[in-house]
This record gives C-alpha cells, structure tokens and sequence, in this order.
C-alpha cells in the first residue's frame, strides 16, 4: 500500500514541481495539494493521508499553527516540515507543535524519500542541519533558563524573550506566523503563571533570569 501524501505549500509551482518529482516513487502517491493551512487542514481530515509535508509561511493558517491543530484533531497524521526556514524559533515551532520530521527545501531527492519513509515508519527524522542546532541550542543553554521556569512552556518563554527585547505584539505575530490576538493570549498568560500585572514587569523577570542583555 502506498503511503498517501498532501502538498502544503502556497507556491503552486513549488507544489507541482513536488507533486512531479514524487509521482515516480512506486510507493509513493500524492493525494491531495493545499495553499494555506486552513485549506490543508480540511483537507487532511477529509482525505487522511499518512503524511503531509508542510510549508511554513502560508496565508489563513500558518503550517505551525495548522500542525498544532491537526496534531489534536487528527493526531495519526504525520507531518513534516519542508521549508526554507532555517530560525530557530521556526524549527522550535514547528517541533513543539508536533511535526515528526524538519528539512529545507533544498535537500536531496534521496533525503526526501528516506524521511517520508522514517515518519511513516513511525520515527522521527531531522535533517543534519536541524540536528545540528539542537545539540548546539541544548548543550549552550544557560542553566538559568527554561529549567528554572518548568511552568512556562517553551513557546511561553520564546514570547516572554520577544516582549523583553522591546518587540511589539504585531511584530512578534509576524515573526512566529500566529495571530496578533493568538500573542496577546500567550502574554496574559504568561502575566498569569508568573503573577505579574504589566509588560515592565515581564523585562525586570527577563533581566534577572539572564533571559535579555542589558549590553
């Protein structure tokens, strides 16, 4: 049986050209394009593929936010993250909102084909890129960081470093691909856990935990 796979991406070209370069994988069959993530998600529920390989930056619904979504709404569907995006709250994102697997776009042919097949296996792949920037992110993490904070979540503490550094809700939502209001969830919540009342109180937090520089 062929592992059924849905193109999410907003290029039409790039999905085509994707659709083209897989079609001659014998086990291998493409069963559904979508442009945005709103699209990919109506999709995915409708169709059930084994596995979608999503883009990142597309209107409506980022892939972030739709891998979250599906994550709870159909967590048999795998998904892997094929982007340009090399930041690292990107690949913080997309990791924490449930995808099995992370590339660039401009990986091999052979490297594409042996994660579908990893994720369908049940495994997770990472790229030696991705791989890479884990091991660095982990073994260079100040101990005073997440550890110290176990009741902020890791999306939590990224927002926090954000709104610390001076960013605006509108740039942060920009930045991560989420909604302005979907920001200003996470920043009351964040007010909350930490008992706080302002966004002054936040920086003073972010200071004392080594989170932000003052130089």
């Amino acid at each position: 049986m062929p592992i059924k796979i849905l193109i999410a991406d907003d290029h039409q070209l790039f999905r085509e050209g994707l659709m083209t370069l897989l079609s001659g994988a014998l086990n291998i069959e493409i069963v559904a394009q979508a442009e945005n993530g709103k699209q990919t998600i109506e999709k995915a529920k409708k169709l059930s593929p084994d596995i979608i390989l999503m883009d990142i930056g597309m209107p409506i619904i980022n892939g972030i936010e739709a891998t979250g979504i599906l994550q709870m709404e159909a967590p048999k569907i795998k998904v892997i993250a094929l982007t340009m995006h090399s930041e690292k709250h990107f690949i913080k994102g997309m990791l924490e909102a449930g995808a099995c697997g992370y590339l660039f776009k401009n990986c091999a042919y052979d490297e594409l084909i042996d994660a579908i097949n990893t994720v369908y296996a049940g495994k997770k792949y990472l790229s030696d890129d991705i791989t890479e920037f884990i091991i660095h992110d982990y073994i260079g993490k100040p101990k005073n960081r997440q550890e110290d904070d176990p009741q902020l979540s890791a999306r939590e503490m990224e927002i926090l470093k954000l709104i610390a550094d001076g960013k605006t809700s509108r740039e942060i939502s920009e930045l991560l691909f989420v909604s302005i209001k979907t920001i200003g969830t996470h920043k009351q919540n964040i007010l909350n856990k930490l008992n706080m009342n302002s966004t002054a109180d936040l920086v003073k937090y972010a200071i004392k935990k080594g989170l932000i520089s003052l130089w």
